[in-house]
This record gives C-alpha cells, sequence and structure tokens, in this order.
C-alpha cells in the first residue's frame, strides 16, 4: 500500500508532465481546471504576465429546477459561464490544461461547455 506522500507526488508528477507540455502565451492563454470531490474551478492564466485573468467555481453557478442535476451538469454550465466571460474580455483562443486528470466526465463537460459557447482549444 502507498502512503499518502507517495500517492501525492504521483499526482503532482501528472500535473508537471501535462503543465510541461503545455505552454500559454499572451495570444493563447491557459485555460487551467481543478476538480475537488465537490466542486470544479476554471481559470484563464496569461503565462507572460503571471497573472490571472478570469476565475471561476461552479459554487457560484446558479441551477435551475428545470435543469439537470448532477456534478456533470454543473461542470458543463460552469464551462459555459466561463467562455462567456471570456468572450467579453475579448479571449478567444485558449490552451487547455487539465492539471493531471482524465479528460473524462465533470473535466470533459467543463470542456465541452466552453467550447460550446465559442470558446477555441
Amino acid at each position: 500500500m502507498r502512503t499518502k506522500n507517495e500517492r501525492k507526488n504521483k499526482s503532482l508528477a501528472r500535473k508537471l508532465r501535462v503543465r510541461h507540455k503545455i505552454k500559454g502565451n499572451s495570444e493563447h492563454c491557459r485555460l487551467c481546471i481543478y476538480r475537488s470531490n465537490r466542486y470544479i474551478y476554471g481559470q484563464i492564466i496569461d503565462n507572460s504576465n503571471g497573472r490571472t485573468i478570469i476565475g471561476i467555481s461552479s459554487k457560484y453557478t446558479e441551477s435551475n429546477e428545470n435543469d439537470k442535476k448532477g456534478k456533470i451538469d454543473l461542470s458543463y454550465r460552469t464551462g459555459l459561464l466561463l467562455a462567456q466571460k471570456a468572450k467579453a474580455k475579448k479571449i478567444d483562443s485558449v490552451v487547455f490544461d487539465r492539471s493531471g486528470f482524465k479528460y473524462h466526465g465533470r473535466v470533459k463537460a467543463f470542456a465541452e461547455g466552453a467550447r460550446k459557447a465559442g470558446l477555441k482549444f
């Protein structure tokens, strides 16, 4: 059985391996996500200046009673809102940084929501 530190080091290695392959610049900012057990977070980061331009969390995404419930639908709507905010700040294309998470489930739904609203990866 692996210890907590060994698991943490493996996840950090995955995250850094993905980050090394993806480099954002002033033309293409980096869309970085973080998935916790309860929420999903997204940030658009300008690597050349080291600044976060836009940040969003599923904590603050409004849910309607008529909409489907669940984390995947909430992630999709959060991606839509992030892309709408990016369009308002005239950001059209980004580089997707999945932070070592598999492109599956909530991560995929977030990316599809952002693409649906017009953000190009």
